[in-house]
């Protein structure tokens, strides 16, 4: 059954007051972190989006970290390192939790899943019980191609009732698959989950209803998918390719 504003598992996230004087480095100099207010999350689909540098999946990793997650992704139960890159902003920002807990949860870091198939492989090597790779299909993630590495994922390691936090988990599926991959969230939310999502792709913002905060240089704001660059771009793309393309090219 969908979650409801009543029993979400993650409602806002927010700066903490004490946070109100913020060091002047990275990212607490980008815009969109000097002027955090108070984001509400859906309780079903919630999409982080924008340009590149805006720091779309610094405020994704702030929100993993905050709430448990490994840096570099997983469920809680990963503890790796590979390098210590991520940011110190998941100590100044507060997040409210719903009265519900979810049965499930990851942190999905396109950039890093290589990371995370290596730590796998390490651990299914030491025998520790049952193998991880077990609840990924069965079959070496590194022994996939990147899409097919990921829809196991998707498919094989995501049990419903779950929080669910993606950043760019579009980055090796095409189309096709990105399609499917709405269609697996639909099945997801449907069986009590919700997710986070950091993403560049207009197909996987299409989920119905879901809320769209968008990053820029003024901040964040909700919009609809078509108020969003991404759409108008690739609908400008489509509809007129060979006007775009001769702006583009700058051809006399």
């Amino acid at each position: 059954m969908k979650l409801t504003s009543t029993n979400q598992f993650v409602r806002q996230m927010s700066l903490k007051e004490e946070s109100a004087a913020l060091p002047n480095h990275f990212p607490f100099s980008l815009p969109v972190i000097q002027k955090l207010g108070k984001l509400s999350f859906h309780p079903n689909v919630t999409y982080i989006i924008g340009e590149n540098g805006m720091g779309k999946s610094t405020l994704l990793e702030a929100i993993a970290v905050a709430l448990g997650f490994n840096p570099e992704g997983g469920s809680r139960n990963f503890s790796f390192s590979s390098f210590e890159s991520h940011s110190d902003l998941h100590e100044h920002i507060r997040i409210v939790r719903g009265g519900n807990r979810p049965r499930d949860g990851y942190f999905f870091r396109a950039e890093t899943f290589y990371n995370l198939a290596t730590n796998i492989e390490e651990m299914d090597r030491e025998g520790y019980g049952q193998k991880i790779i077990d609840s990924y299909g069965g079959k070496s993630l590194h022994e996939q191609s990147h899409g097919e590495a990921f829809f196991a994922a998707f498919m094989e390691r995501f049990s419903g009732n779950g929080l669910y936090i993606l950043d760019e988990p579009e980055a090796a599926l095409s189309p096709i698959r990105q399609l499917s991959m709405l269609a697996r969230i639909d099945e997801l939310v449907e069986e009590g989950s919700q997710f986070i999502i950091s993403t560049h792709a207009p197909l996987l913002m299409a989920y119905p209803d879901a809320k769209i905060l968008q990053l820029d240089a003024d901040g964040i704001e909700e919009a609809r998918l078509e108020e969003t660059q991404h759409y108008s771009i690739m609908k400008q793309f489509f509809e007129d390719r060979g006007r775009l393309l001769h702006h583009l090219f700058r051809r006399e």
